[in-house]
């Protein structure tokens, strides 16, 4: 059997604060396969982006990462910034989530992406120029040889995200984070992001994790799902398992508030009541128990082990699919799901 591209275990990450220690990442792990897409899913403050840091070693100072994080085999936490440096960017990339303040307004656009590409290959002038041309062009940007000679300021939105894809790609890594690529950007440009990461993927056979609050997205594009909450897995699925049934509560709720053109206009749309965990002073059951419906509806002794025992992923209707939920799938249905549409 392959090993996976990505395969990440035990993932920890705390931060120290004078209130106490933040855990923002608590027991985390999963894996991605070449060729194919994992979406990670949920609220803000549950845990997504600092995941994604963590697995490209961009925690600065200040924050504290254990656990595995395995590219292709190779052990990646722990090893020296200077060896990670020559893996981040060649073997592995990130598009974040505002291209205009991850692009450097002084130099052009062809200049960033031409040093990203000199500095993994030791390229000349010219050939970083070319590459970074072809780039541009490959992204879907018109007249990509004068594009190239302007500022990230004379660009829109989409086109400044396609230049960071372009500048991700430029290396050919195996692995692409995508975090949040399709924010701020209305739904025509979000449709054609989306697109063109899918069609470099196959070409390409890019792993790819795509990092998003929005189960439209992930519906659209992910072959795995894996839905955080509070810094942990709430469920893990294939993407067609998951939005024919989900099986944790959070899943259903989170569901349960997308907007759908078959909803009647006079009944209000439906949303998880309460705030997100705070993970300073994490209570000992399981964090959703709070918000929970589930758990609200149950008897004493469930709600006493939904808010005094934390909930492991377990096995859930299939061995590829896990959820930490007590009682998993025993909420009922309130609304349909939408359907996968990859």
């Amino acid at each position: 059997m392959t090993a996976p591209l990505l395969e990440v275990r035990d993932l920890h990450v705390t931060f120290g604060t004078p209130r106490g220690t933040v855990r923002a990442v608590d027991a985390l792990g999963f894996t991605v396969e070449a060729g194919r897409t994992l979406g990670i899913v949920g609220e803000s403050g549950s845990g997504k982006s600092v995941t994604s840091l963590a697995v490209m070693g961009l925690h600065r100072t200040g924050a504290e990462v254990t656990g595995s994080v395995r590219l292709a085999g190779q052990e990646l936490n722990g090893l020296p910034e200077k060896e990670l440096a020559k893996v981040r960017g060649r073997r592995m990339a990130m598009i974040f989530q505002d291209p205009l303040s991850s692009l450097h307004p002084y130099y052009t656009v062809g200049e960033q992406i031409a040093e990203h590409f000199r500095v993994h290959f030791r390229a000349g002038r010219a050939a970083a120029r070319k590459r970074a041309v072809d780039m541009l062009g490959e992204v879907g940007i018109p007249e990509p040889a004068r594009r190239a000679g302007e500022y990230p300021h004379q660009f829109s939105g989409g086109m400044r995200q396609r230049a960071m894809i372009a500048m991700a790609l430029a290396c050919e890594p195996d692995l692409l984070i995508a975090d949040e690529p399709t924010t701020a950007l209305d739904v025509t440009v979000q449709a054609q992001i989306l697109e063109l990461i899918a069609r470099l993927q196959e070409e390409r056979g890019l792993g790819v994790v795509m990092i998003t609050h929005d189960l439209g997205v992930v519906a659209r594009v992910a072959h795995e799902v894996l839905v955080m909450y509070g810094g942990r897995a709430a469920e893990q699925a294939p993407a067609d398992e998951l939005f024919a049934g989900p099986a944790h509560p959070y899943t259903r709720g989170l569901l349960d508030s997308l907007p759908r053109l078959d909803s009647p206009d006079d009944v209000p749309l439906p949303s998880i009541p309460g705030s997100p965990p705070s993970l300073l002073n994490r209570a000992p059951g399981c964090a959703f128990a709070p918000r929970c419906p589930r758990a609200a509806a149950g008897t004493r002794e469930e709600r006493e082990r939904c808010t005094g025992e934390l909930p492991e992923p377990r096995p859930y209707g299939s061995p590829a699919r896990t959820a930490a939920c007590h009682f998993a799938g025993s909420a009922p249905a309130t609304v349909p799901t939408p359907e996968v549409t990859r």
